[in-house]
């Protein structure tokens, strides 16, 4: 998180408190990275809000720039200036669709988590993260190496948020119910299922030292797992990863960061293997 340069914060006018841009700045004080404040609409001019908005932040410290633009929907806006700017990290209040909306159409976050090629924050709540619980979510049970640069990074990002919040750090990883018909031994009882997933953590437990206590290896499907672990901690921010799933196997199975945003009740950070980000890079710049 200390190495990102810009910011890009997306911001809402209609949206009586700027969630988004709180957390941007509680980043910002830390790691003296500029805010890029972004509002997504081509129709009516919001530059004497954004040149308030830029005084005030400015006062208090911040390099701030601000713009606004528009291009077919607000994913693809916002990934547009993201890419402009060089932003390493995007910022947006999440506002959940209705089911009946969700069902028919494809939300734009949900879109804006497959295609962006950086992280993405989503900010839910207005509770500060200072002291509070943060749940890094890893699927160990994937040992490839990609997966596994992806759990690091998960488990490093949670890291660096808990110390810049002054919390506590906590794992989850879900695992696969026992089999009995399972080839291998190990997969068919669910004890020895447990010791091999926490066998899996040991690395990054002993790198950003998470004892024992702040592990949790459960068994079931992750989607309902991770939130509900979630709540028990009150965790203040969770992160996890996606492999930005698309076409028809997005649509029918989903990501887990997709299914899970609406039901988290914490923030949202979203990361991405790197192979997936220089794709997405390659598509926005042939667009």
């Amino acid at each position: 998180m200390q190495a990102i340069r810009c910011v890009l914060v997306v911001i809402d006018p209609k949206q009586p408190e700027n969630l988004a841009l709180k957390r941007a700045c509680l980043i910002a004080s830390v790691s003296q990275s500029r805010l890029h404040l972004l509002i997504c609409d081509g129709k009516q001019d919001h530059s004497e809000y954004l040149s308030r908005l830029r005084e005030e932040l400015e006062t208090q410290g911040h390099t701030v720039s601000t713009g606004q633009a528009w291009r077919d929907n607000i994913y693809q806006t916002i990934i547009t200036v993201q890419q402009a700017e060089g932003c390493g990290l995007v910022i947006k209040q999440h506002i959940p669709d209705s089911p009946l909306k969700r069902a028919l159409l494809t939300p734009d976050d949900w879109k804006l988590l497959r295609y962006c090629p950086c992280p993405v924050l989503m900010v839910k709540t207005d509770t500060p993260w200072t002291g509070g619980n943060v749940l890094a979510a890893v699927d160990v049970g994937n040992a490839d190496i990609e997966h596994r640069t992806l759990h690091a990074s998960i488990v490093n990002h949670g890291y660096d948020i808990a110390s810049l919040a002054g919390g506590n750090l906590h794992v989850i990883s879900a695992h696969p119910s026992a089999m009995l018909s399972a080839a291998d031994p190990a997969f068919q009882l669910k004890e020895t299922i447990e010791a091999r997933y926490r066998d899996a953590c040991k690395q990054f437990q002993s790198e950003f030292d998470i004892p024992d206590s702040q592990l949790h290896i459960k068994e079931g499907p992750a989607d309902a797992l991770i939130p509900d672990v979630c709540k028990q901690l009150k965790a203040v921010v969770t992160i996890i990863g996606t492999v930005a799933r698309t076409g028809l196997s997005g649509a029918l199975m989903g990501n887990t960061a997709e299914v899970v945003l609406d039901a988290l009740e914490s923030d949202v950070l979203v990361l991405k293997p790197d192979d997936i980000i220089e794709h997405l890079e390659e598509l926005v710049a042939q667009r």
